[in-house]
């Protein structure tokens, strides 16, 4: 036997490692493909072997023409894809670049804050609700202190009632405003993210001079709310609604009449007024069918009544009329507000019931009663009569419903949010069948769901 020489030594050598690797990359690629089967099972979907012809497709030579099989793809859009507002899954059937059904999966932000609800005081339950529609906040609340004032058969002075119609309206301008940059974002308009981010932002800016917090406020609360206007706050609102009108002009200049951004919403995602019905969508998906629905002109609550608005609303139901209801609802939103800063009620901006509501500040560093007083009151709650309630109102995305449970004590037994997105999303199942993969990223942007509302 001739010894082996250095040379060829490692070329052996060298030869065994190309091997090994080879042996390793294969070994990855089968775990990989077999941890692929188990992701997609998630959602009742599993992901189908590929057939000869579909393998077929994975290599096609310039100029030739695909391969015609009838095989169609599962595709996993989200829940990380900005498209879908952070935590949306959609799980989308293709049949090449048409899609035949989609599936939303939902649960990827639960919280449980319905069941936290029943574990928190009525005091405590706004800084709950709040944090669910997180673009619409005072809506939130809104509900919430309704139904707990319905229970406990107590009205709010009229002053309270005006700041909460014009502090809602103020959040419905931002909520729309939002839309107006996201939905432009997900279309390619991109210098639309930066307007409507713009406007949005004075928006928040009244809201924090107002209640402290751009967002989450806990200033709605069970017999008012939680402080007065600031001073000035005629003139800073009155500005800000000449700023937002100014924008939304702007908007409607750029995009309403603008070829591109027609043909990428006109026709597209269309819903009838008997699916949005029976799906049980609301707000400007169902009022761009041209059911005009809308439950401040419908079902009048706070002061709806006593102010001049129109309610928005097309015909054709497709993403373009649900762009163009949210656009000029901004514009009815300042006319209310408008309207509240020439007719707001001087007087108490919540209920002088000691029962309810806590002492003023001042008084805390004043008197020992008041001190237990607010004590007591923070840390026990107050107690509410025995019953059941449900009540409804019209947030930016449709309707939001409160019901609540009493068994006589200082926290709920049952509350649940009847939550507009969550009804919402299931819209999808009429609109996307038959469209583009591109049109699906319209028609999600379309629907404006808040996931924190929906995996409340």
């Amino acid at each position: 036997m001739r010894p082996i020489r250095r040379g060829e030594r490692a070329k052996r050598a060298s030869s065994q490692e190309r091997r090994a690797s080879a042996s390793r990359v294969s070994r990855l690629a089968a775990s990989a493909t077999r941890n692929l089967e188990h992701q997609t099972d998630e959602g009742a979907q599993e992901l189908a072997p590929l057939s000869p012809e579909a393998k077929a497709r994975e290599l096609v030579f310039t100029g030739g023409p695909w391969p015609d099989v009838d095989d169609t793809m599962i595709l996993n859009m989200g829940p990380q894809h900005p498209s879908t507002h952070g935590v949306l899954r959609i799980m989308m059937e293709l049949d090449a670049e048409t899609v035949l059904r989609a599936k939303p999966v939902i649960g990827y932000l639960h919280t449980g804050m319905e069941k936290t609800g029943e574990e928190l005081t009525y005091v405590q339950g706004a800084t709950n609700v709040t944090r669910m529609d997180y673009a619409a906040p005072l809506s939130n609340e809104l509900v919430f202190s309704m139904a707990v004032e319905r229970l406990l058969d107590v009205e709010v002075p009229p002053r309270a009632t005006w700041i909460r119609m014009l502090m809602v309206e103020v959040n419905r301008m931002a909520s729309h405003l939002l839309f107006q940059a996201t939905n432009g974002m997900d279309l390619g308009a991109v210098s639309m993210m930066i307007y409507g981010w713009r406007e949005r932002e004075l928006a928040l800016r009244f809201l924090e001079a107002v209640t402290g917090l751009r967002m989450n406020h806990n200033y709605i609360r069970p017999g008012g709310v939680a402080a007065d206007l600031h001073d000035g706050w005629e003139s800073d609102l009155l500005a800000l609604c000449d700023q937002v009108e100014r924008g939304v002009s702007e908007y409607a200049e750029l995009l309403v009449d603008n070829p591109i951004w027609r043909e990428r919403t006109v026709g597209i995602g269309v819903i009838t007024t008997e699916q949005a019905l029976a799906l049980g969508a609301t707000g400007p998906i169902l009022r761009s069918t041209g059911f005009a629905w809308d439950l401040r002109k419908a079902q009048p609550y706070l002061a709806y009544d006593d102010v001049d608005f129109d309610v928005i609303y097309a015909q054709r139901g497709d993403t373009f009329d649900r762009f163009q209801i949210r656009l000029y609802e901004i514009l009815e939103s300042a006319k209310i507000v408008r309207q509240c800063v020439e007719k707001m009620p001087a007087g108490d901006f919540r209920v002088q019931d000691r029962k309810i509501t806590p002492p003023p500040r001042a008084r805390i560093d004043e008197s020992m009663e008041a001190l237990i007083h607010h004590f007591k009151l923070f840390t026990e709650g107050f107690r509410v009569p025995p019953g059941e309630t449900y009540v409804a109102i019209e947030s930016p995305r449709g309707e939001i419903g409160c019901y609540l449970v009493s068994d006589g004590t200082s926290k709920p037994v049952r509350m649940h949010i009847r939550g507009p997105s969550f009804s919402n999303l299931q819209s999808m199942d009429a609109m996307v069948p038959g469209c583009l993969f591109a049109d699906a990223v319209a028609i999600v942007s379309s629907i404006d769901p808040i996931m924190g509302e929906v995996d409340r």
